[in-house]
């Protein structure tokens, strides 16, 4: 009896230290997100400019579109880190856990080796001819750095490029997917970008032509998607992932979705699948993907596959497909699908996140339309050269008999198999939580547990106008210093709850997490129980 009492003491103290945290740190935030207009050098000047330029003047469609991966609990996470850096003993903790976004190198992830001495070459030519550089690079990555800069003009990568990318690059990439599915790949489809995510925004921006167009999204889905279909200003029609089957994506759900849009006027022009999922973690069977290829081909749909963690698969028993070799696979050609497959250099296990580089393949399209993304795509004149490069390096790695293929293939197998490692750490350490749900994490790098929330903490959060799921995960940020994403950003089934957590914090810290994490599960349950 005395230990239960004891122990009771000890949760309610706990609870009130950490909502004290919360009311503290959120009564701080909003404070400082206010400034009178006496602050302001001239307010007669300020209120003429705001007159000019204010929410209800600039463009609504930007003011629809929402990014949660770097919503309102990172901009709290990041006044947080502020105030450990200036006061170290300000928080109940020492740093802030970035789990939010998948940003691998920002966790402490190093970079692939061969990948950085050839843009190291590259950058710097100079070096090439030096007697030092054979003893500081890899022979296969200075043989490497002299094929690149050859299909460079100039050997200069600080110079523009062609808009769709370095031709001899997309020579390369186009020989890679050619290696990966076993069919045929022109580099005249292949256009280069700045991540996948200007890709992304190309093909919103060819599609919708007004709100009456929409497009086919899964829900849970990847920010970016809603946000470019809201800027763009078109419909995303959703379609929901099944849970209880680790987020199965039905066909019956598609049909039902797109029929429930054209009655209401809207014509579906496409349909977005991520394959591995985000956030969601899971790997389509091909089996499922030929249903989705040939419910797309009767229904006149665009494929949009986004592709950007193919080499992230986890389980023995799945492996992945990319949709362009599914359709050829099928006998489907040109003619008879139009599909627009996404890659980049910031996921997989490069994690390469700041130097923007991706691609997309655009197949199924007429000529003439080719011209028009051509186009847009010399709007933005070209892609950064090193983000080329590295796309070019990921899809031609070393092979095996080349000098650096053994660090390599180490680096590479460590770094995936790592991830796996903490991919089940946290799920088993979700699925011990009361009232938690995760389904296991097959691929990706994200978990997405759902959370049953008590009735008393619901009312709280509405309270504070905020969805349930937001104020869990900024509650927790408040009292742990770990940063998740409420699974309301990224839409989900009403009356459900999730969180979307990364597994890239280093394997060394994942225990720290994971005993950060259920401490304050505990406490935060007790606080709202009955």
């Amino acid at each position: 009896m005395r230990r239960f009492v004891i122990g009771s003491a000890r949760n309610l103290i706990e609870s009130s230290r950490q909502k004290y945290q919360f009311e503290r740190f959120s009564s701080s935030y909003r404070f400082l997100s206010s400034s009178p207009a006496a602050d302001s050098p001239s307010s007669s000047s300020s209120s003429t400019m705001a007159h000019l330029v204010s929410l209800s003047t600039i463009n609504p469609k930007v003011i629809e579109c929402e990014y949660a991966v770097r919503g309102e609990i990172v901009t709290l996470a990041q006044k947080l880190q502020e105030e450990i850096q200036t006061k170290p003993d300000a928080h109940p903790f020492e740093e802030i856990l970035y789990c939010n976004i998948g940003n691998p190198q920002s966790l402490g992830q190093q970079p692939i080796t061969f990948f950085r001495e050839v843009l190291a070459l590259c950058d710097h030519p100079a070096i090439l001819d030096k007697s030092e550089t054979q003893g500081l690079f890899s022979a296969d990555s200075i043989e490497r750095a002299w094929q690149i800069l050859d299909q460079i003009p100039g050997r200069a990568t600080g110079a523009y490029s062609h808009s769709q990318g370095i031709k001899g690059l997309r020579d390369t990439i186009a020989a890679g997917i050619e290696v990966r599915d076993g069919f045929p790949a022109d580099p005249n489809d292949i256009f280069l970008t700045d991540g996948a995510s200007p890709a992304v925004h190309m093909m919103m921006q060819l599609l919708i032509r007004s709100e009456k167009d929409g497009i086919l999204c899964p829900i849970p889905q990847y920010p970016l998607y809603s946000a470019s279909i809201a800027l763009h200003g078109g419909t995303l029609v959703p379609y929901y992932l099944d849970e209880a089957t680790g987020w199965g994506l039905e066909v019956s759900e598609l049909k039902k979705q797109l029929e429930t849009s054209r009655s209401k006027g809207i014509t579906v022009r496409a349909l977005v699948v991520i394959n591995p999922g985000n956030p969601t973690g899971q790997v389509l069977a091909e089996e499922n993907q030929k249903a989705i290829v040939e419910f797309c081909k009767q229904e006149g749909l665009v494929l949009l596959a986004d592709e950007v963690y193919q080499e992230n698969v986890y389980v023995p028993e799945k492996k992945f497909h990319s949709f362009k070799k599914v359709s050829r696979s099928m006998g489907y050609g040109e003619k008879d699908i139009a599909l627009v497959s996404f890659q980049s250099v910031s996921k997989g296990y490069y994690g390469e996140c700041g130097k923007r580089g991706g691609y997309m393949e655009v197949t199924g399209f007429g000529v003439d339309v080719r011209e028009q993304i051509y186009k847009v795509a010399s709007v933005n004149l070209c892609s950064n050269i090193s983000g080329q490069i590295l796309a070019s390096l990921v899809m031609s790695p070393p092979k095996v008999g080349d000098e650096s293929y053994e660090s390599y293939s180490a680096e590479r197998d460590g770094i995936l198999s790592s991830l796996a490692r903490r991919a089940k750490t946290l799920e088993d350490a979700f699925n011990k939580l009361e009232g938690v749900t995760c389904n296991k994490a097959e691929g990706a790098m994200y978990l997405f547990p759902r959370i049953d929330l008590p009735e008393k903490a619901i009312k709280a959060a509405e309270a504070a106008k905020k969805a349930p799921d937001a104020y869990y995960c900024q509650r927790l940020l408040a009292a742990t210093g770990i940063v998740l994403v409420p699974g309301s950003g990224f839409g989900q089934v009403p009356g459900t709850w999730h969180f979307r957590c990364t597994i890239l914090p280093q394997e060394e810290k994942i225990p720290a997490i994971v005993t950060r994490l259920t401490d304050f599960h505990k406490s935060f349950m007790d606080e709202f129980r009955g």
